[in-house]
């Protein structure tokens, strides 16, 4: 009842009621301030502190995967350009190997050649030596046959002859 003995105007507080409720919520905010908004500010700077070292993690993360990815390329730059000397050698050596081959086989074929032509002389040699004496022989024996049926009646005053003349000696 004390609001309807005054002068009661919702617009205009009094002071006292100003000055008390100014009074309590100060107190209030202080003791809010201490018990509760310090925690919440520490956990809001905690989160905060969390999600920016999140976000640093996560940008080391993509910076980390681009230098893996261009790592990456230029291994599999690196491979093809080795994979391509290799094969380039391999084919030098091939060819190298097979022209060598060939070289060889012609020079054994170069030697074989003139080995046959060599036996194959040494055979006609042999053959027409051998043929020679063959017809040596046989013209001796074929002499020697013509000289017997010529000689067959003549011998015989022949081998006298012959004989009287070691008897003069």
């Amino acid at each position: 009842m004390i609001f309807l003995a005054a002068e009661f105007s919702p617009i205009l507080p009094y002071v006292g009621q100003f000055l008390w409720t100014t009074l309590m919520f100060l107190l209030v905010w202080l003791v809010l301030g201490r018990t509760a908004f310090k925690p919440i500010q520490n956990a809001l700077t905690k989160r905060e502190n969390d999600i920016q070292e999140a976000l640093d993690e996560a940008k080391k993360a993509r910076e980390e995967m681009a230098n893996l990815k261009s790592e990456h390329q230029a291994l599999l730059a690196q491979a093809e350009a080795d994979r391509s000397s290799i094969l380039k050698e391999a084919k030098e050596t091939k060819e190298s190997i097979i022209g060598e081959a060939r070289e060889q086989a012609k020079k054994e074929y170069k030697l074989l050649m003139e080995n046959a032509k060599e036996d194959i002389q040494n055979q006609k040699m042999a053959a027409i030596t051998d043929l020679k004496n063959q017809v040596g022989t046989m013209a001796i024996e074929i002499s020697e046959k013509v000289m017997r049926e010529k000689l067959a009646g003549q011998q015989e005053s022949y081998i006298g002859k012959l004989v009287d003349e070691i008897k003069l000696n």
